[in-house]
């Protein structure tokens, strides 16, 4: 689908560059000093108008160049002092930068490119904006270039710089969290100084994710302003939101400093990741559906439906055997499972976590009759056939490991940390990055494969390249992603065939790097399916739903020995793509067909819930009731979904005020039976409200409205 129309305008008398779409203006001009500054961001207005915006503003000596707060993309140097976009370090030594305008190209209806130099040496710095016009976002991304004879040091790069509009207050939304606790949602005032959100372990993290959103303190899921920003990395990065004394706001974003210098050659360049910025007038709804649809339309590689999966995990752990994995590939069938995906324990000597990651062949004591027989049995059951691989690490006790011990990130005089008994290759060497591809694609080539789920268990230590001295002007950090996104790509040219999802122990490698090559991603290894609806939750403001993969598992869940009756775990896991992680081979035949049941629902439903706006209802951050509806892009369908965690005191109506609706609309609301129902106007939902009938701990409901005039 093509993303873009007319979008940029250079006002040659002004010196002023507006990016205009749909709903939105983004506004920044060439001030007397050659300095482009930052004028405007927010509901669209008149460019000339912001002609004054760039007068100097200084303060006293201490503070003798206000401008600097308003770069556009601002250098380390001179008397600017707030966090920078780069710091470098010429070949002379002279570690001062000060960028200047020296011309711009608009390349196409909807890309500006600016160009900026030293005042002194070769550095060209081009700042490049991408206006995704339907969806009121500015991709921006930087291209640092040395046409110095020397080599140039780069100390730190960011892609992009935000500034914001003057608010009363500024309040930062984000998610935090760990393992089995991801997307944790936290909002917070922000004082004068520094919040910065950031992951230095080597992939994107549990702890935090590269997402920000900004309002004024008082915005809610359906009013108010907005601006947001998503930066695409799966390495160490970097957000940092700084409030000065003067009462401005600025933001800026790329891969992480620490650690991650590197030299640019003369004639080097090095390009950034993606940083995607909004604004929305109306919300964070908006802003959530303004970011999914532009991941649905423009990130994501393609646009399958998201078929019903079970992993045998749970079930097996690492005791797989053929004959164990038919059998609950019946059971599974049985459901109307569509995608039969075996997890950890198929390969090398892999009878636990200590042995075997990195021998990535067929374990023939498992298989003797290869793994071909399995995937034959699963195809003749109606089943598309998986597997789960973790290319990126290796266990000591492994054959791998043996033959190539220096193919882990290592120190000379010390003991490589060991996290899940394993180690992590170097996957920025070039033979580790073809041993990769290379038994991926014989994997591939060899067996009728059509889903890989791609985990990584372990976050980077010891991050060295032996010998120390011939990479010591190289990112390991840097090298690693890049090597990675290669190979995906690579993987997904050779095998268009094949659909991936991102894991990295839960949800700790989801961003819009990754999800340019990945088509699910795993968001949590907590299956608990309340604990879920806050995790999804969190993942939603940033994320479209369609990504994410939900599993049904064990009640009582082993997390935390919560009993969940099977329709809570169902309803929870409909609510984006939908997989079972459970022991089915322990199952009754009623609990196999109920799970049918609901199987089938799904896939009546899914095209509402994974192509169409999600509008977050209500959370248990403020009550006790979770609720989120979807409405098909067509507007024809919705599907709502309610849960309560506790029943208190008796009776009490509940009502839930439904969102997105055409209020002159007739709706016929049915309960996920299909049974007669009643009809509606779709006034009265979005005002009156939708009466529930929970009852009880752990009750939920799904409604499906389709309208009828």
């Amino acid at each position: 689908m093509e993303c873009f129309t007319l979008a940029i305008q250079y006002l040659e008398q002004e010196r002023i560059f507006e990016i205009r779409m749909k709903q939105s203006s983004y506004i920044l001009g060439i001030n007397e000093k050659d300095s482009v500054q930052h004028l405007y961001w927010g509901e669209p207005v008149e460019a000339r108008d912001c002609v004054g915006l760039l007068a100097a503003r200084t303060h006293s000596s201490f503070d003798a160049d206000l401008n600097g707060e308003l770069e556009e993309y601002g250098g380390w140097g001179g008397s600017s002092y707030t966090e920078p976009c780069l710091k470098v370090k010429f070949g002379d030594g002279v570690r001062d930068l000060k960028l200047q305008y020296t011309g711009h190209e608009i390349v196409s209806d909807n890309e500006l490119v600016i160009i900026l130099t030293d005042a002194h040496y070769s550095l060209r710095v081009e700042v490049c904006y991408k206006a995704v016009i339907q969806h009121d976002l500015v991709e921006r991304v930087v291209k640092v270039t040395n046409e110095e004879d020397l080599p140039v040091g780069i100390n730190q790069v960011m892609a992009a710089a935000w500034s914001l509009p003057v608010l009363p207050a500024y309040r930062l939304t984000h998610v935090t969290g760990r393992w089995s606790g991801e997307y944790q949602l936290r909002s917070q005032l922000l004082t004068e100084g520094k919040k910065v959100l950031e992951s230095r372990r080597g992939f994107t993290g549990p702890h935090a994710n590269p997402w920000f959103a900004i309002d004024g303190g008082q915005a809610t899921e359906t009013q108010g302003k907005v601006w947001f920003g998503a930066l695409g990395w799966s390495g160490n990065w970097k957000i940092v939101a700084e409030k000065s004394s003067f009462g401005r706001l600025r933001i800026v974003g790329g891969i992480n400093d620490f650690d991650s210098s590197f030299t640019l050659a003369p004639g080097e360049s090095y390009t950034s990741p993606v940083f995607t910025g909004g604004f929305a007038a109306n919300g964070f709804g908006q802003m959530s559906r303004n970011l999914h649809r532009y991941q649905s339309e423009c990130i994501l590689p393609g646009s399958r439906i998201r078929r019903v999966l079970y992993n045998s995990w749970e079930a097996t752990e690492f005791a797989v055997t053929a004959e164990g994995q038919k059998a609950l590939a019946r059971q599974a069938a049985r459901m109307g499972t569509e995608l039969f995906v075996v997890d950890d324990g198929w390969f090398g000597g892999r009878n636990s976590d200590r042995a075997g990651l990195g021998d990535w062949t067929v374990n023939p004591e498992k298989f003797p009759l290869g793994l071909q027989e399995l995937i034959d049995d699963v195809k003749g059951l109606g089943m598309d056939f998986g597997l789960w691989v973790e290319p990126e690490s290796v266990n000591p006790d492994s054959d791998l490991y043996r033959e190539h011990p220096d193919w882990v990130y290592q120190f000379p005089n010390r003991e490589g940390t060991l996290l899940r008994n394993q180690l992590l290759l170097n996957l920025g060497k070039p033979e580790v990055k073809d041993f990769v591809l290379d038994f991926m694609t014989e994997l591939l080539s060899t067996h009728d494969i059509s889903f890989i789920k791609w985990d990584m268990n372990r976050t980077v230590t010891e991050p060295g390249m032996l010998p120390l001295k011939e990479h010591e002007d190289q990112s390991v950090w840097i090298k690693h992603v890049d090597h990675l996104y290669e190979i995906w790509a690579e993987l997904r040219h050779r095998f268009p065939q094949v659909e991936f999802e991102t894991c990295a122990g839960g949800g700790a490698r989801i961003d819009h790097g990754i999800l340019r090559f990945a088509d699910q991603a795993w968001i949590s290894d907590n299956t608990d399916a309340r604990d879920r609806l806050s995790i999804q939750e969190g993942f939603t403001y940033a994320y479209s739903p369609s990504i994410m993969m939900c599993w049904v598992t064990e009640s009582p869940h082993g997390m935390n020995g919560r009993n969940l009756p099977l329709s809570f775990r169902f309803h929870s896991a409909m609510m984006g793509g939908l997989g079972i992680g459970a022991n089915i081979g322990n199952w009754s035949d009623e609990e196999i067909a109920e799970a049918g049941r609901y199987v089938q629902l799904y896939k009546d439903i899914r095209h509402v819930i994974t192509e169409g706006s999600l509008y977050r209802l209500s959370s248990f951050r403020e009550g006790d009731i979770s609720a989120s509806q979807y409405i098909s892009h067509d507007g024809q369908e919705s599907v709502v979904f309610a849960f309560q965690q506790a029943q208190y005191f008796g009776s009490a109506e509940k009502r839930l005020t439904l969102q997105g609706l055409d209020p002159q609309g007739i709706y016929l609301v049915q309960d996920e039976k299909g049974e007669a129902g009643t009809t509606w106007h779709g006034s009265s939902l979005m005002n009156l409200g939708l009466p529930l009938t929970l009852w009880g701990d752990y009750a939920s409901q799904l409604f499906r409205l389709t309208r009828q005039s």
